[in-house]
């Protein structure tokens, strides 16, 4: 039986823990290939760290920032256990935190802040509107036995891409494109999180050897709550960008754009190179 995306979104309360069962639908392994030759999917994990926290906690406020430090790989054959914590809460900002572990091993740890609008002076950046969705190709996507398991989940339109392995090679490393969760739902908070690191690693398209590496933190800023408009069918506007690769690490952005091209979100993540012998015995 195919697992959804809500599917693997869901937690269940198990005394002061929240458990969230992996399935090997969300590796980032290749389609090809057993789950178990990937890890789970690092944007599931930062959804479900954000899930953790807001109903371990009961905090109904949107979700502000979430930073999640990526400790040790999670196993698919484990339960996946979170205990969130309320650091402070008052009227217009709480600040929560969580932990995940298996079998008494840390994994993860994050933090998040959620907060409410207010009334006050509004100015945002506002890009030219993305190019429509239906005036790229269809199969201009990630699909076949190479890409990663949790991408099935996903729709992609690439704006000139996919260009993995190469094809940002002497040109700037930016991957564009729209994407939604494959099953049409709205756009929401956990959803956004989820494709937030939807795609493979922008420095992936610089070269047709790329490293291997392991994402070490991810930290996401929620700037507008996604809502039919902005995300029609649950569609957003994506832009990864490549800020530095070297000395051993990667470092890469991501924003998130509306139909209207107001920004909905932004991310950085940092990832650190597997030396090459190392990769080998992966």
């Amino acid at each position: 039986m195919t697992v959804t995306v809500s599917d693997a979104l869901t937690l269940t309360p198990s005394g002061d823990d929240l458990i969230a069962r992996l399935s090997g639908d969300f590796s980032n392994g290749r389609q090809d290939q057993p789950p178990e030759t990937g890890f789970p999917f690092g944007g599931l994990l930062a959804a479900l760290c954000a899930q953790a926290m807001r109903h371990g906690l009961g905090l109904t406020a949107p979700l502000r920032t979430l930073s999640v430090q990526y400790l040790a790989a999670a196993r698919f054959e484990d339960d996946l256990a979170f205990r969130p914590r309320l650091l402070r809460g008052g009227r217009s900002v709480a600040y929560a935190a969580v932990q995940a572990h298996q079998d008494g091993r840390l994994t993860h740890s994050g933090s998040a802040t959620f907060g409410g609008d207010g009334d006050g002076p509004a100015l945002a950046e506002i890009a030219a509107p993305p190019p429509p969705l239906d005036s790229l190709d269809p199969a201009a996507t990630i699909a076949g036995p190479m890409a990663p398991r949790f991408a099935q989940h996903v729709e992609f339109r690439f704006d000139g891409g996919p260009n993995i392995l190469g094809g940002n090679e002497g040109r700037p490393v930016v991957e564009r494109l729209w994407m939604r969760i494959a099953d049409g739902r709205p756009l929401d908070e956990a959803r956004l999180c989820y494709l937030l690191d939807a795609l493979y690693p922008p420095a992936w398209t610089a070269s047709r050897r790329p490293p291997m590496m392991t994402t070490v933190d991810l930290r996401y800023d929620i700037l507008a709550d996604p809502n039919p408009e902005t995300a029609p069918d649950g569609w957003a506007f994506f832009e990864f960008h490549m800020l530095d690769l070297g000395l051993g690490w990667t470092v890469d952005d991501a924003v998130c754009w509306g139909a209207d091209g107001r920004p909905l979100a932004l991310s950085r993540q940092r990832r650190k190179l597997i030396p090459p012998r190392r990769a080998a015995q992966a």
